[in-house]
């Protein structure tokens, strides 16, 4: 399992099918930001990375351009990444509570990170035709990750990437049912990790307060109690079910 997903981000690494993305990295990577200006960028798509093992997935949108761009590791190098790692330290989930680079001595417990796109976008916004393209990558993780329990996806365009492959292997009828809200905990059948939805820890959510750091490890404190086989007591739900620690099933 481990050789194959260090497999599969061999290909992540060498990936050329989003031309205007690869030109995108290649001039941020040249240019930098003046504060990075000694750094040697990345500059390339960037791999996934965590515990082969993990019962905790967390799926994000796309690499920063001065973040995972410039260190070549999700969510590592820039004020998204250190609000996220935070809340992972205080679950239990990463070694360290912030993350500069891709050598600093941060590991993922039980939990792996990966993201929608693989490439920083102009704008943090990737076109549909390049999520589609990336799509197989993170399809081909979801078959190797066969330990996975919850899957917490951070903001609207992860979220509806993975109900798009769960619908498209027939685990649901339709993704409408499913309320995209903060900390909303859905059941997608028994076969299937629960999902969590949660804001993306962008600058524009956490320096307006739209998400706080309160609200971030509350994510990650209810995806370690499910882990746990722990009880949620609250009405976060998507739909009628109710989370225990003897059944996940549909209320009558």
């Amino acid at each position: 399992m481990a050789r194959a997903l260090r497999v599969l981000q061999d290909e992540v690494i060498a990936c050329e099918r989003c031309a205007r993305l690869r030109e995108h990295c290649t001039n941020i990577a040249r240019v930098k930001r003046r504060a990075y200006r000694a750094h040697d960028y990345w500059g390339r798509p960037v791999p996934s990375f965590g515990d082969a093992r993990a019962r905790l997935l967390v799926i994000g949108l796309a690499p920063g351009a001065h973040g995972s761009n410039r260190t070549g590791r999700m969510f590592t190098g820039d004020a998204s990444g250190n609000f996220l790692f935070r809340a992972l330290h205080v679950a239990g989930f990463a070694s360290q509570a912030s993350s500069v680079e891709r050598d600093d001595g941060l590991t993922l417990r039980d939990c792996y990170i990966t993201a929608a796109g693989r490439c920083a976008p102009p704008g943090n916004k990737p076109t549909g035709q390049e999520l589609r393209n990336c799509r197989g990558y993170l399809e081909r993780e979801l078959n190797l990750l066969t330990h996975v329990r919850v899957v917490v996806a951070l903001g609207r365009i992860a979220f509806d990437i993975y109900l798009g492959i769960v619908q498209d292997r027939g685990h649901i009828e339709a993704r409408a049912g499913f309320e995209f809200a903060h900390n909303r905990v859905h059941d997608l059948g028994a076969k299937l990790p629960l999902l969590i939805s949660s804001y993306h820890p962008s600058l524009q959510n956490t320096s307006t307060g739209r998400l706080t750091e309160a609200m971030m490890n509350a994510v990650f404190r209810d995806a370690a109690s499910i882990i746990a086989g722990g009880h949620l007591g609250s009405s976060r739900r998507s739909g009628q079910y109710q989370i225990s620690t003897r059944s996940m099933a549909r209320n009558s």
